[in-house]
């Protein structure tokens, strides 16, 4: 999915919601601890199934690796897939998992002159932190780094 296509469906949900604002970069993320709660269970599932067999490793590395993330993602309050548009003024969360459709649900809507950023790099994701100076609450996502997510062009926006 182009990066044109993904900016023009979350900008048409921004006027869709009323938000007149233009957005300059969209990615796509997911909750922090997604990935690394798919790693955990599908490791887990693998030695659970692996009992019966090789067939039994595999069936159960699928289904662990899909509780795991599952799991992740319920702890953290936040959807198991998010678009993030950023404008010069704020940052916007909408719950949807398809780069290419217009999101419906607004998760969260933060001005950046009241966040500090954050990014940590890890193996496979890059976690990015976006935390209220005032009260310190923090919504913290994780992008892939595969390049069709567009999350790096999000992160480039708000920290550079």
């Amino acid at each position: 999915m182009s990066e044109e296509k993904m900016l023009e469906a979350v900008q048409a949900a921004l006027d869709d919601h009323g938000i007149d604002d233009r957005l300059e970069a969209v990615g796509q993320f997911n909750p922090r601890g997604h990935t690394g709660g798919g790693f955990a269970g599908g490791l887990i599932g693998g030695d659970v199934g692996g009992v019966a067999g090789s067939l039994g490793d595999a069936v159960g590395t699928v289904a662990g690796y899909s509780a795991g993330t599952r799991a992740a993602d319920a702890t953290s309050g936040l959807p198991a897939w998010m678009l993030v548009g950023v404008s010069q003024t704020a940052v916007y969360g909408f719950a949807g998992r398809s780069r290419s459709a217009e999101p419906a649900e607004l998760v969260f809507q933060v001005p950046r002159d009241r966040i500090e950023v954050k990014v940590h790099q890890r193996v496979n994701v890059r976690v990015l932190e976006l935390i209220d100076e005032s009260s310190g609450s923090r919504i913290e996502l994780e992008g892939n780094r595969i390049p069709l997510t567009h999350s790096k062009d999000v992160i480039e926006h708000l920290t550079g």
